[in-house]
This record gives structure tokens, C-alpha cells and sequence, in this order.
């Protein structure tokens, strides 16, 4: 095994652990590593979509930002 692919094993392994730290408290069952996993691409995807509406947002807050003669009432 190459020595990136360990490091990536390490993190992969201690982020699975801190997931199960932080989420097990919170559900009623045992949780799988497996279910480690889920919830981090869950969480994971969640914030990419958050940091994709962050981002339209902001384009689009420059392009009416282009037309000095428009006004925004949204915030």
C-alpha cells in the first residue's frame, strides 16, 4: 500500500470515528460504521449544495450589483 492511500485509510478511519463520537449520543441503536459513513456523504453533500446556492447567490447579487438603477427589497 502506498503511503497517500495509508493517509487517506488514517483520516478516512479518524473522521469515521469523530462521526460516531459526535452522531451516536443521538440516535436510539447502534451505529455501523457503515451508517459513519452515510451520515459524513449526507453532511458532505449537504453543505457542497449549501456552497452552491452561496455561490449563484453571489453571482447573482454581482449581476444586479451591474445595474446601479435597480434596487433589491429581499434584504
Amino acid at each position: 500500500m502506498r503511503s497517500s492511500v495509508k493517509a487517506n485509510k488514517a483520516i478516512d478511519d479518524d473522521l469515521t470515528d469523530r462521526t460516531l463520537e459526535t452522531w451516536q449520543p443521538r440516535v436510539d441503536h447502534p451505529l455501523s460504521r457503515d451508517e459513519a459513513r452515510q451520515i459524513i456523504e449526507n453532511v458532505s453533500g449537504f453543505f457542497s449544495i449549501l456552497a452552491e446556492w452561496a455561490k449563484a447567490d453571489a453571482s447573482n447579487d454581482h449581476a444586479v450589483g451591474a445595474h446601479a438603477s435597480e434596487v433589491r427589497h429581499d434584504r
